[in-house]
Formats: C-alpha cells, sequence, structure tokens
C-alpha cells in the first residue's frame, strides 16, 4: 500500500524519536531496525502507531527536557509518569487527575509527575481538559471590581454556564471541565482534602498575614499538548515545583492579577508617589521574601530564582557533556525579580524548538 504523505511524514518523526529514544537508553541496533519496522506495519495498516510504555515514560522526560521555558530542567530524568492511556469517559479521568494532585502534592514534597491521556486520533481528541492547570484560582467581574484571579475569568464564565457556582472570594478553586469526544463538557469539584494551601505570611513585616493572602501548592500545567515522536497527546497535565517569582512576582504581584505591591507598600510606610523612591521593587522584594517563607514553614518543596539559575547551569552543562544542544526562550529563562543577577541574562539560547516537546494549543472552549 502506497503511503500518504501524513503517513511518510509521521514515519519520519517516529524513526527521529525512535533513533534517539533507544540510542539514550541503550536499546541494541538490532531492537532499533525491529520496532521500526513494526512501526512502519502498523502506520501502513491504521495510519498511525502506539508507543510502547518505556517509550512513552522516555519521551516524555524528553519533552520536559527540551521545553525552551523551563528553568527547572536539571532534573528532567526524574518525572514520573502515569499511563492513563486506556481512559474514555470523563468520570474516569477526574478520577485520575485527582490522584495526580494527591501523587504530586505528597503532603508538600513535591513529586514532578505527568498523566498521559490518549493521543489524538484521526484528528480527533478523546479527552480534553478545558483548565489552564489542574488547581486554579476563579476570577470575577463584579461591576468595575475584579475578585480573584483575572488570569481566570473567561473560563469561571465557561463553568458557570455549565452550573458551577463559586463563593466568589479571592481564591476560589475553579472546579476541573472536562470533555469527552462526541459529549458535553462536565464539571467535577476537586475535594478539599487533597489541595494543599500556603497562607502567606511575612517573618517580620507587621500586619502582613492580615492581607489573608495564599496560594496553591502544585503548578500543574494541563493545557499543553505532548507531541513524542509524531504522536499528539492533548490532554497530558504535568507538574514540577514553584519558584518562587512565579508567585511572589507574578500572580500575587501583576497589576493585573492580584496587584498586592500597593497594599504591601502601605503597610511597609513606603511613599508611592514617585516611581524614583523605588517603592515597587521594595515591596516585591518584600513579597517575594514572604512567598519563600511561607512555603518553608508550610513543608511545600519551592526554589528561589538564585538557585534555579544555577541549577540551570549546572543543566547546561550536563547537556553539553551528553553532546546535546541546549535551547531555551531567553525572555522566559530569566527570573522576572533580579535577572541581571543570574548567569542566563548574560547569554543567548537558540529557541529552536526540539522534539519530543510540551506545546501550547487552543483552548476547546474558545474554538
Amino acid at each position: 500500500m502506497e503511503q500518504t504523505s501524513t503517513a511518510r511524514t509521521l514515519l519520519i518523526e517516529a524513526t527521529q524519536f525512535i533513533t534517539q529514544c533507544y540510542a539514550e537508553l541503550g536499546k541494541s541496533d538490532e531492537d532499533r531496525i525491529d520496532r521500526l519496522a513494526e512501526i512502519k506495519h502498523e502506520i501502513d495498516v491504521t495510519g498511525t502507531y502506539t508507543h510502547k510504555p518505556f517509550e512513552l515514560e522516555h519521551g516524555a522526560k524528553m519533552a520536559w527536557r527540551n521545553s525552551n521555558r523551563c528553568i527547572g530542567r536539571l532534573l528532567w530524568h526524574t518525572l514520573h509518569i502515569v499511563d492513563a492511556r486506556n481512559v474514555v469517559s470523563a468520570e474516569d479521568a477526574f478520577e485520575k487527575l485527582v490522584d495526580h494532585i494527591a501523587y504530586a502534592t505528597n503532603d508538600g514534597q513535591i513529586r514532578s509527575t505527568i498523566t498521559v491521556f490518549p493521543p489524538r486520533k484521526n484528528g480527533k481528541d478523546p479527552l480534553r481538559i478545558w483548565n489552564h492547570q489542574l488547581l486554579r484560582y476563579a476570577g470575577y467581574k463584579d461591576g468595575a471590581e475584579l475578585i480573584g484571579d483575572s488570569a481566570s475569568l473567561d473560563l469561571t464564565e465557561v463553568c458557570e454556564n455549565l452550573g458551577w457556582r463559586g463563593e466568589k472570594t479571592p481564591f476560589d478553586l475553579l472546579p476541573l471541565v472536562i470533555q469527552a469526544d462526541g459529549e458535553k463538557a462536565q464539571w467535577f469539584s476537586i475535594p478539599e482534602e487533597i489541595v494543599k494551601e500556603v497562607p502567606i505570611i511575612h517573618p517580620e513585616i507587621e500586619g502582613f498575614a492580615a492581607l489573608n493572602l495564599k496560594w496553591y501548592a502544585v503548578p500543574i500545567i494541563s493545557n499543553m499538548r505532548l507531541e513524542i515522536g509524531g504522536i499528539d497527546y492533548p490532554m497530558a497535565p504535568f507538574n514540577g515545583w514553584y519558584m518562587g517569582t512565579e508567585i511572589g512576582a507574578r500572580n500575587l504581584a501583576d497589576a493585573d492579577r492580584y496587584n498586592m505591591l500597593p497594599r504591601i507598600a502601605d503597610l511597609m510606610g513606603l511613599d508611592t508617589k514617585l516611581n524614583r523612591s523605588l517603592w515597587i521593587d521594595k515591596a516585591l522584594v518584600e513579597l517575594n521574601i514572604a512567598v519563600l517563607h511561607s512555603y518553608q514553614q508550610a513543608g511545600v518543596t519551592i526554589i528561589d530564582h538564585h538557585t534555579a539559575a544555577k541549577q540551570f547551569k549546572r543543566f547546561e552543562e550536563n547537556e553539553r557533556k551528553s553532546g546535546r544542544a541546549v535551547t531555551g526562550n531567553w525572555a522566559w529563562l530569566i527570573p522576572p525579580l533580579s535577572p541581571a543577577a543570574t548567569h542566563i541574562y548574560h547569554q543567548p539560547y537558540s529557541n529552536e524548538k526540539q522534539s519530543p516537546n510540551y506545546f501550547y494549543q487552543p483552548d476547546p472552549f474558545r474554538s
């Protein structure tokens, strides 16, 4: 049977992946040749192929290693893979996601984890999750007032249209919205007992605790597509752990998010009338101190941006020793606080996309 151009492209991508994967795992040339023959036959017959469990595992790890925006790639080989390719219903998918949250949280000793659901087939996604992260706070507009996280305004409205109702506090956890192919999306409330949240306090600033800030322990990205050897997995939520600046210099600090810097500056008695007083910078540093202090006090894994940058330097060294080029998105790798104090700021990176990898994809509720 003559292969279509799509099948030929898939075979090329599969060959590239299998060749690299098997070489890294120390497989023999005979194993590689036999496996590629199997894959070619499967593509000829079905138009696609199925990864063996160890191929899926190593491919997911390679994808983390190739993620240009991630500063935390040093420990790519420690990723824990949950193979959920047999799941077909939204209800069963929800149970797997609950398991993921509980396993990854591990009472604060965060474990890097990915749960991989069925691959795209014939252009159709067997399952999709509509959430950006498994754990995320809702956002509401009440007239001119914003309550909660502005990054969640659209999804919050979608959830409400599906029948969910939050309490309209600044920190309402959104439900998980899952859609099986050919069915309507369903929402599921996350059990409170598996969600670990950290109250944000400051070791020195009086009145900081009265701000009633908190954040969840684990960032579990859920809206990206995992691609391995030409096979797309549209639902493959994964997590590492937080770098403090993600919370302290972005989520809680950005003017269009929780915008806490003016309130912290007031607590500190800073002059906020003139930018040259650097009140923004002073408040930003103290907010980040509070985040790191709070996570440490709560026994939750977190890393500061200076340590993360040093770990990334070790990653770069390891990759060069392994004969692999280091790629990266400079604008994402530099931390949002004191970037020039890290080595990353002072050198260029190629932003070439390598495979396997994680890719952004359109939100299902916007299509």
